[in-house]
């Protein structure tokens, strides 16, 4: 027998002026009788400030028969795949005796995914993204991404004193390095596509200012390499990179349109006018990010805590962290649904894409353990017990999906957390307060 099929290496990329485009996984990247390949694990953390409407997010019954909750109604086509956990608390952001009750939105967003008390002046722990990195990120070009909707800075004091890095950032390198969140979808492009062998940023602007695309920049590598491949791979790539000019038609449409448009509350220039724009762009960029492999741990802020983002597109002119403070007055808290409905809406744009990119012998969601959650569950008292928190993704032997879970009410979040890191092939001692592990699979 003679074979034919030649492969190319999984690293193949697309260099042009300025630019090294990742490629997808392709068939011909998998050598003729070669095993099928081992799924890579991801881990997207997803992060909602303020809390919730906690009566319309909570569903009413437990396991696989659960009804799902008005606020989770725009997950429904998504409901196999899902896994709704409810009673974990991280209560170890509570105040200490001395302390005080200052700083309630600081300390949430300090805990999140660190499950360490803060200290105030910014000192906390190694965020479960970034241990999850330091394995994972062995083997691609970016360690991880941290990405979000809002201004980026870590720096400086917020109330009595405690560090504003604890408002505007969920993950933390070292106990005393906060990472920076990035907000502008040029940026992220530029981060992931530019050359990362070229020092000279002045050719990636020269290309920019030219109206050259990054796809026309790569077009004669391009073309050589769709006469390498197979008719599949050639729909793969010619579908991967149509995306790609969308979301790079999109990009500098929001950078035209911020130019002549005042700005409004918590909307940085340069990025789309609305919350929904914005989310769904730089939820592109994510799918883009997985699919090439450039990295394989994001997380993303829908806002940051304290967040004082309106959204009058949906009829709520009101700021959020103002809503959220409802003193159970039901007209606020049926605008803070409306807000929590709206997030929902954009993740379910999100998992959908996963759901539908192909990759390996899957899709990207069933290569990704992907987690939504907020720092608090009742935002009015500050709550930092029953948070609300989705797990979607992941394949069959990692979590059992489509149910929900509720735990009993004194169960740490760091469990989970050192639970997910073992699913990721990461093994711990421990992680944060943790007092033990519980099955994802066989837990009812």
């Amino acid at each position: 027998m003679i074979i034919t099929r030649k492969s190319i290496p999984r690293r193949t990329v697309l260099r042009g002026m300025g630019v090294a485009m990742a490629l997808p996984l392709l068939d011909s990247m998998v050598p003729a009788f070669a095993a099928a390949p081992v799924p890579l694990k991801r881990f997207s953390v997803l992060f909602s400030p303020n809390g919730m409407n906690m009566d319309k997010w909570t569903p009413a019954n437990d396991g696989a028969a659960y009804t799902m909750s008005p606020t989770l109604e725009p997950l429904k086509p998504l409901r196999d795949r899902l896994l709704v956990v409810s009673g974990l608390n991280n209560s170890i952001g509570d105040p200490m005796p001395g302390e005080g009750e200052s700083a309630p939105h600081e300390r949430a967003g300090a805990v999140y995914l660190t499950a360490v008390h803060p200290q105030r002046e910014g000192r906390v722990s190694v965020s479960v993204d970034q241990i999850a990195a330091r394995e994972l990120g062995k083997k691609t070009q970016l360690a991880s991404l941290e990405l979000g909707m809002h201004s980026n800075d870590v720096l400086g004091q917020c109330e009595k004193g405690w560090s504003c890095a604890y408002l505007n950032t969920i993950s933390w390198r070292t106990p005393t390095t906060p990472l920076p969140i990035e907000y502008r979808p040029r940026a992220v492009f530029e981060r992931m596509f530019g050359d990362s062998d070229s020092t000279d940023a002045a050719v990636r602007r020269a290309r920019m200012s030219s109206d050259r695309s990054l796809l026309d920049s790569v077009k004669e590598a391009a073309a050589k390499l769709m006469n390498q491949v197979g008719p599949s791979d050639r729909a793969r790539l010619t579908e991967y990179m149509d995306g790609m000019r969308d979301v790079e038609r999109r990009i500098q449409l929001a950078e035209e349109q911020s130019g002549r448009e005042l700005p409004t509350v918590e909307r940085p220039a340069g990025v789309p006018a609305t919350f929904e724009e914005h989310a769904k762009l730089m939820f592109d960029l994510q799918v883009l990010a997985f699919q090439t492999d450039l990295t394989r741990v994001i997380t993303f802020m829908m806002g940051p805590e304290q967040s004082n983002r309106a959204f009058p597109e949906i009829g709520v002119p009101e700021v959020h962290h103002g809503l959220s403070h409802h003193q159970s007055d039901p007209a606020k808290l049926d605008k803070l649904y409306a807000i929590n409905l709206h997030h929902m809406k954009v993740l379910a744009y999100y998992l959908e894409k996963l759901r539908a990119t192909p990759d390996g012998d899957g899709s990207l969601l069933d290569q990704t353990l992907v987690m939504f959650g907020c720092s608090m569950s009742d935002g009015n008292d500050h709550l930092l017990q029953n948070l609300p928190l989705i797990l979607a993704g992941g394949r069959a032997d990692q979590i059992k999906s489509g149910r929900h879970l509720r735990v009993p009410d004194a169960t740490p979040i760091s469990n989970l957390y050192w639970t997910l890191l073992d699913k990721l092939g990461i093994p711990l001692e421990a992680f944060g307060n943790s007092d033990g592990k519980f099955g994802l699979l066989s837990l009812a």
